[in-house]
């Protein structure tokens, strides 16, 4: 596994790591674009954003992270219909992730954590959405965190591979079993991918760790619905991709503690 650059006790301010903070809400913004388009098959890059009520053209001053909605109320200009709160939520998500990785660590290591950290935060957002993993998305993941370990440490790129070839086969044969026993699906191929992907960023020894946070993540999540009221029975479901993109990230952030 590649070990973070921070060893513990305080971190000085760092102009290069807290510059991912300056341009997160930017990021975020970005992310919930990729968020809502890609599922549908949208482009990303070449459309304009518009109202979803009045399909009014946003301008510039419309589109300013965070400060733009404030501003607005949470309305359209146009029509004053409401915005609601997930362009904010995902531009203050991506937010929160630069300032844990700037506290985390120094310099280049930081802008790694945040590039690890909104990627997974985009997939586990469309899979509680959509509950959908995009090969858009984790294959280049997958391809990323090799190219991360021939980088920084080659010596150990074959060992990362092997991870994400376990990974990857490991929960296609978990998943292959409890269609057997169950008779239903209980894992995707895309939770499989994105579980290659952490072994092509943190290695073999991370993955067992990795399963053990997103699998209390659920369980956790789960007995919260219940006391909120929601039933569950033994057919409800939930998308696992949220807790698998959490647990990666913690895990990559903190190798000493949880792996």
């Amino acid at each position: 596994m590649f070990e973070a650059a921070w060893s513990g006790g305080a971190i000085p301010f760092d102009p290069v790591a807290w510059s991912a903070v300056a341009v997160a809400p930017v990021i975020g913004s970005f992310l919930g674009v990729v968020i809502r388009r890609l599922p549908a098959g949208e482009p990303i890059a070449w459309s304009r954003s518009r109202c979803d009520s009045c399909r009014a053209a946003l301008t510039a001053r419309d589109l300013v992270p965070l400060l733009s909605w404030l501003m607005a109320r949470g309305r359209c200009r146009f029509c004053a219909a409401p915005i609601g709160w997930f362009y904010p939520a995902v531009e203050l998500a991506a937010l929160a992730v630069a300032v844990v990785a700037a506290v985390r660590d120094a310099g280049a290591a930081a802008w790694l954590d945040c590039v690890l950290g909104w990627w997974l935060l985009a997939l586990g957002w469309i899979d509680a959405r959509h509950w959908l993993l995009p090969d858009m998305l984790t294959l280049p993941l997958i391809l990323a965190g090799l190219g991360v370990g021939l980088a920084i440490e080659p010596a150990s790129a074959p060992a990362h591979a092997v991870a994400a070839a376990i990974g990857y086969l490991g929960f296609r044969g978990l998943a292959y079993a409890y269609r057997r026993l169950r008779g239903r699906d209980g894992l995707g191929a895309g939770d499989a991918k994105l579980l290659a992907a952490g072994g092509a960023w943190l290695g073999v020894g991370a993955l067992p760790p990795v399963i053990l946070i997103a699998a209390l993540g659920g369980l956790l999540t789960a007995l919260a619905l219940r006391l909120a009221g929601v039933r569950l029975g033994a057919a409800s479901a939930m998308p696992f991709g949220p807790f698998l993109a959490l647990a990666i990230w913690l895990v990559w952030l903190f190798p000493g503690v949880l792996a």
